[in-house]
């Protein structure tokens, strides 16, 4: 079991991420042994998760999310998915 999930930082700014132990990487990152981005930025709360079958498909859904605009992040953060087509870069 892994997860990608998603981290509010101090400053309002998101930071995706993935892990196979979602508790201890949010204690990592507020503790600062995290990523540098978050080092600067804490402290850091856990907004959204997604379970994912193995590290490999968690992080290649952290890249996906690592691409998309605030906007769209916030819309899968509230959890509102009929939003997440209009809210892409290549939609049209």
């Amino acid at each position: 079991m892994a997860f990608v999930y998603i981290l509010k930082c101090s400053d309002d700014s998101y930071y995706v991420g993935s892990t196979t132990d979602l508790t201890k990487r949010i204690e990592e990152h507020n503790n600062g042994l995290g990523a540098n981005y978050t080092k600067k930025k804490l402290p850091v709360k856990l907004v959204y998760y997604e379970e994912c079958q193995s590290i490999e498909t968690a992080f290649e859904r952290e890249r996906q999310i690592h691409g998309w605009s605030r906007k769209k992040k916030e819309a899968l953060i509230s959890n509102m998915h009929e939003k997440l087509p209009e809210l892409s870069k290549r939609y049209t």
